[in-house]
């Protein structure tokens, strides 16, 4: 299987947009946060999240093709069907029924990161460190904050067996250790 470093290159060679690529870090913190939580392959887990967006700039105009075209290059390059799977199918378009904890996971997690950077901005010291929770709670109730984060996605967490509470818990832990990396 593919390495973090190797991940990594791949990225920086097909996402030209910093933001993005912080979501992709983001994302991979988080899936590989959960990954533990529930005892799968957190190297796995963490590529997934890494690498979901890989497509992102040759199907930003085409977001049908969004998450197969990324999906197909990760075949090519040789990762494992699951996880190739669970980047098609964290874009709702295509209509893939999400049947693993690696498909939920993912598709939950994607606007979730969102979410949380969002919440940090929002905040005075602008950091994730100063964020909790709570505030985070708070935020999501409130339907014209983050417009852009679905809330029945992020809610789907659910379908892992985790409360809103607890996924934001985990999610919010996993960006904080990598707040350096993601300026926040």
């Amino acid at each position: 299987m593919m390495d973090r470093q190797q991940a990594l290159e791949l990225v920086k060679k097909n996402v030209r947009a910093r933001n993005l690529i912080k979501h992709m870090l983001a994302t991979e913190a988080v899936m590989k946060a959960l990954a533990a939580r529930f005892g799968e392959d957190e190297e796995k887990w963490a590529l997934a999240g890494l690498l979901h967006d890989i497509d992102y700039d040759e199907t930003a105009h085409d977001p049908d093709r969004h998450s197969l075209v990324g999906g197909e290059m990760l075949r090519e390059l040789g990762l494992p069907e699951d996880l190739v799977y669970a980047v098609k199918a964290h874009n709702e378009a295509h209509g893939l029924v999400r049947e693993t904890r690696l498909d939920k996971a993912l598709y939950a997690v994607d606007p979730l990161t969102g979410l949380l950077v969002a919440a940090a901005l929002i905040h005075p010291e602008k950091k994730l460190s100063a964020i909790d929770v709570g505030f985070v709670m708070n935020r999501f109730k409130e339907s014209s904050f983050a417009r852009g984060a679905n809330r029945d996605q992020i809610k789907s967490c659910s379908e892992l067996g985790l409360s809103l509470e607890e996924f934001i818990g985990i999610g919010l832990g996993a960006m904080q250790a990598i707040s350096q990396e993601l300026g926040l």
